[in-house]
């Protein structure tokens, strides 16, 4: 099997962003984006999806890191798309319900090509470490859906402490892209769709 790797480079007025990401990996990471905790989040994207993902990431922090966190999510869902080309033989679906101590976090998603998302959460949830704020966290899943062309649904089930809610989601959009981005050995040279394209 040839490697599903993607290399991105984006500039704009906010943010240049440099991305390497391949699919099947061994869950390296090598982040930087100015902003620790985006840092972590996606450090254990990379380990519990198994992706090897490097990002350098300069943004206008001086204004807030809004521009930082979606443009990576931009990104990284280019570099998803980019990777898996025609999806041939992808088990396409991933979906399961995952735990972060007193938190519990749904997340289900389809590699359709037709990209939407459904995110239900808390209101009013405090900032992470006094200054991430948690409404980045949908931007961000925006802006990976959109950009990876999926569909995703995402929900917090419950909790309480806003950085588990957050590393439940991570973890969970994880593994459930991980699920559906494997190959199907049964259908290896077919795209999984009776349209024959996704």
């Amino acid at each position: 099997m040839k490697t599903r790797a993607f290399d991105i480079q984006r500039d704009t007025a906010e943010t240049q962003i440099e991305l390497s990401l391949t699919v099947d990996g061994q869950g390296s990471a090598d982040i930087d984006t100015g902003v620790g905790f985006f840092d972590h989040m996606l450090t254990l994207f990379a380990r519990h999806g198994r992706f090897d993902l490097k990002v350098r990431c300069k943004g206008d922090l001086e204004v807030d890191c809004h521009h930082t966190v979606e443009d990576v999510g931009i990104a990284l869902g280019q570099a998803f798309k980019g990777a898996l080309g025609d999806k041939k033989g992808i088990y396409r679906y991933g979906s399961g319900q995952f735990p972060m101590d007193e938190t519990l976090v749904s997340v289900a998603l389809d590699f359709s090509g037709r990209p939407f998302i459904e995110y239900i959460g808390p209101e009013g949830v405090p900032n992470i470490g006094g200054h991430f704020n948690f409404t980045l966290v949908e931007e961000f899943l925006r802006a990976f859906a959109f950009n990876a062309l999926i569909n995703l649904h995402a929900e917090i089930i419950r909790g309480r402490d806003p950085h588990h809610m957050a590393e439940g989601l991570f973890k969970g959009l994880a593994r459930c892209v991980d699920t559906a981005t494997q190959i199907d050995p049964r259908i290896a040279d077919q795209i999984p769709s009776t349209k024959e394209v996704l």
